[in-house]
């Protein structure tokens, strides 16, 4: 089953990848532990000295060994001039050195582990000012550790460079504001960060180890990069720049260092075969593109790149071992794409071609297109919802009851809740874990105290967990043993506060649309807010009007730059500074403190604001998922 049979066969960049790991290491942060300014740990790189032992039975083999490799922990020379410290982090953080100080590429997740990321960097290189920022692409392990090495005000002035892929804050805001809510339960799940570390439980999840738990913020990009080729230079460091977008991230883009003969490829090529879609939900990815963007990366920096790296993992030294290295990834995502696209044409589903699907020989010995963190089985999938969406084109599978519905509809068919139970209980005995799980979660749906059925389940996620050599199929199995056992157990929760603050005003008045409930806020009426905004987003990349409109007709919040049409009166004005906006809509304040403060001012029908602030729903972020 893919996912969770061992490995085929030994793999001959085994020892390698040992030796590049290890390659230019310079120290560690000693203890590996980073807390915040309240004293609560936000990363403990020391809870994975355990992984210095040999496999247990309770790991896959080859998931274990990709987790010592990442649990590496410490600043490590890439080529001189130019250090990562790895294993801090889920991602790497990278320090170019330039004429007067020092570019920092992808600053981590929290802002206290970056900000220990630079001091370790500072202890060895000196107490180097940072010149610029340079976000790879729009995730959030690689721009949300900002604040921890960056002053905004020097961003907002201009006087620090901030560089990022365009589409950058759109795609960044869709995924952490628009629907972070639900990703973060599900990163929850994906990344194991409710699970105890130790042999048993979270080993890591095969790009990195797992999240840090800090305050995450971003400084909006002050320079776009539009076209491939654009040249920059910062801090006398040239670069050339390759967009990439829709390949691992909507907006992303890779980084030539031609008087280092270097080559930054982001998320585009690690030790590991990626998402296609990740398991905590994004948007479906391109794999077709994906390998497009390769092919194009070789033929404009083969011939001038000596050392290939990325924001996760080690890098690739020497031209010809990086050239094979990009070479076979390429082949990787081409591979996936076109045998699934063949299989859809052929009449298979998702699911099919999930249990078809294998690399060829030439790939299925390399280690770094193994399924550590993307796994064969859901980029097969994912590559089928991209092109066909959720039906399968079978009739039976148009409008089916919802799980609930449909599962005690099955567990009657079955003989009730206890038999389906018992029969499971052969099927377990007999390793069929997999069947086990489908019909226990039919039980499950239709009775969630069934005590047996959850205790049984939980065995059988805890059991195909352990078999996994996917790292977030892992997480995901264990994670669900748990919440079965102990309930919905959230991670240590971060706000989306210190990323607001960096949208547009249009993208705050969006973040605000997806929280209205459509249903109550269709029987409201009609409404028409007038917002003046005092210090209006005039920044070149997302210029915007001082004057916006917010209409609420028929259940939808629509915002509109400028008076409304027609001449409409509005029910009331509010005159506000961008940064208030931002404060109220992550929840760092509310309307009617800022009002009280002063902050906003107010002309017309203040039930107007409260008939709307009531009207926004706040998600809970600890829904549960393996229980209806």
């Amino acid at each position: 089953m893919p996912g969770t049979t061992p490995t085929p066969g030994p793999h001959p960049d085994a020892d390698q990848d040992v030796a590049d790991a290890d390659r230019g290491f310079i120290a560690r942060l000693r203890p590996g532990v980073v807390r915040d300014a309240a004293g609560r740990t936000v990363w403990d790189a020391d809870a994975y000295a355990f992984l210095d032992g040999d496999c247990p039975p309770t790991a896959h083999p080859s998931l274990w060994r990709q987790s010592r490799l990442t649990a590496r922990q410490g600043l490590y020379e890439v080529v001189p001039g130019v250090y990562q410290v790895r294993g801090l982090d889920l991602s790497n953080i990278t320090f170019v050195e330039g004429d007067r100080g020092v570019l920092v590429i992808d600053p981590l997740i929290s802002a206290e582990v970056a900000a220990a990321a630079l001091a370790l960097y500072r202890e060895h290189r000196g107490d180097r000012p940072v010149t610029g920022v340079l976000y790879t692409h729009s995730h959030i392990d690689h721009f949300g550790g900002v604040h921890g090495v960056a002053d905004p005000d020097a961003a907002a002035d201009g006087s620090l460079p901030v560089i990022a892929p365009a589409g950058f804050l759109a795609h960044a805001a869709g995924e952490n504001v628009i629907t972070g809510p639900a990703m973060a339960r599900r990163s929850v799940y994906m990344y194991g960060a409710a699970l105890p570390k130790g042999p048993a439980g979270q080993i890591g999840c095969g790009l990195g180890q797992t999240t840090s738990l800090g305050s995450t913020g971003l400084i909006a990009p002050n320079l776009d990069v539009r076209t491939t080729g654009q040249t920059e230079t910062v801090d006398g460091v040239r670069m050339v720049f390759q967009l990439t977008p829709g390949t691992e991230a909507p907006a992303e883009m890779n980084i030539h260092f031609p008087g280092l003969r270097l080559l930054c490829v982001a998320e585009n090529a690690c030790h590991t075969l990626h998402n296609v879609l990740t398991l905590r939900g994004a948007l479906v990815r391109d794999p077709s593109a994906w390998a497009r963007y390769l092919t194009e990366t070789l033929r404009l920096f083969a011939g001038t790149t000596d050392v290939v790296f990325a924001s996760h993992h080690w890098p690739t030294w020497g031209q010809d071992r990086a050239v094979r290295f990009l070479e076979e990834q390429r082949d990787a995502y081409a591979y996936l794409h076109d045998q699934c696209v063949r299989l859809i044409n052929a009449g298979y589903t998702g699911a099919e071609i999930a249990e078809e699907l294998r690399l060829p020989p030439g790939l299925e010995k390399r280690r770094h297109v193994q399924g550590h963190y993307g796994s064969l089985s859901h980029n097969a999938k994912a590559v089928y919802q991209r092109y066909m969406g959720w039906f399968d084109g079978n009739p039976a599978h148009l409008w089916q009851h919802p799980p609930r519905e449909a599962a005690r509809r099955y567990t009657e068919f079955m003989g009730g809740a206890d038999a389906v139970v018992a029969k499971a209980r052969v099927s377990f005995d007999r390793g069929d874990l997999r069947w086990v799980a489908e019909v226990l979660n039919h039980v499950l749906f239709a009775d969630p105290g069934h005590a047996e059925a959850r205790a049984l389940q939980a065995e059988t996620f805890e059991r195909l967990g352990h078999g996994s050599e996917c790292g977030p199929w892992r997480n995901f199995y264990l994670t669900g043993a748990a919440e079965l056992r102990g309930g919905v157990r959230g991670a240590p929760g971060r706000g989306a506060s210190g990323i607001v603050a960096a949208l547009s005003v249009e993208q705050i008045f969006q973040s605000m649309a997806v929280r209205l409930d459509g249903p109550r806020a269709a029987a409201a009426g009609r409404l028409l807010l007038r917002w003046e905004i005092t210090d209006p987003d005039d920044r070149t990349r997302n210029p915007g009007p001082d004057v916006w409109t917010l209409l609420l007709s028929n259940g939808a919040l629509t915002p509109m730059p400028g008076d409304a049409p027609r001449g409409e009166a509005p029910h009331l004005t509010l005159t506000l500074s961008r940064a208030t906006l931002a404060a109220v809509a992550g929840r760092a304040t509310t309307f009617p403190d800022a009002i009280a403060a002063g902050e906003i001012t107010v002309d017309g029908d203040v039930t107007a604001l409260t008939t709307l602030g009531g009207l926004m729903e706040r998600p809970d972020p600890r829904f549960p998922i393996v229980t209806p």
